[in-house]
């Protein structure tokens, strides 16, 4: 595979699945070859559901055997595009609220069990869909276990008891998450929290890290975006 072309290559990803609509909701599905009871819900980032790096982490997930599903959180109104303009960013959000994502979570939780037989199903979620994981782990029951890559609430002394099992992965150059954020939430969920979780740091890396497509990544983040992949999956593994 190695001297495929790029463009071919790339032109898989997004491809493996295919879109459903769920009540009010669009979605991308990806299953794997066999049949099986465990699923995964990804929480996508700002860029929204069709962007193609977060339908190649759905495929990669489906992959090791999970139904796996990204719904559109945003409900059919425009996700960021990188041409937007930052200044508009917080109006953006305010009608983008990643902690106003339960009555999306119960549709797909529903769709998942109702309809692809799940038993346990968990739940990825990248940047944006990182705060909106660190929310649901918070709130709903149902999802057995919670990976949240580098996106975290910052503004509630509830955000700590955690419901079930939560992995929380950083790049140590965030310049949206500063490692006193990161210390103070280990340190809370020290205090707080009752069942497993786990804080991770990769070195050198910024924002947005772990869903690079392969021909997008640098040779020396490679190893740590594979690493923070591969972290992601064993704790989904040992959960779900």
């Amino acid at each position: 595979i190695a001297n495929v072309p790029v463009t071919a290559q790339r032109s898989h990803y997004g491809c493996l699945g295919h879109e459903v609509q769920i009540e009010h909701l669009k979605a991308y599905v990806c299953k794997p070859s066999f049949s099986t009871d465990k699923a995964v819900i990804v929480a996508h980032d700002i860029f929204g559901w069709q962007f193609s790096d977060i339908r190649y982490i759905v495929d990669l997930i489906a992959g090791h055997g999970y139904i796996t599903i990204c719904p559109d959180f945003f409900k059919g109104t425009k996700p960021w595009t990188p041409s937007d303009h930052w200044v508009d960013f917080p109006d953006w959000l305010k009608n983008h609220d990643p902690m106003k994502v339960d009555k999306e979570a119960d549709v797909v939780l529903k769709y998942l069990k109702e309809q692809c037989g799940a038993k346990k199903i968990g739940i990825v979620g990248f940047s944006w869909g990182g705060m909106a994981v660190h929310h649901l782990m918070l709130k709903n029951p149902q999802l057995t276990a919670g990976v949240s890559l580098y996106g975290i609430i910052r503004d509630s002394e509830e955000r700590y008891r955690l419901l079930n099992p939560t992995f929380f992965i950083f790049g140590e150059k965030d310049h949206t998450i500063s490692l006193d954020q990161i210390f103070l939430l280990e340190d809370k969920l020290k205090q707080y929290c009752k069942v497993p979780y786990k804080i991770k740091v990769y070195p050198g890396q910024v924002h947005g890290f772990a869903q690079l497509k392969p021909e997008d990544m640098k040779p020396d983040d490679k190893p740590y975006i594979e690493e923070a992949r591969r972290d992601m999956i064993d704790w989904i593994k040992m959960f779900v």
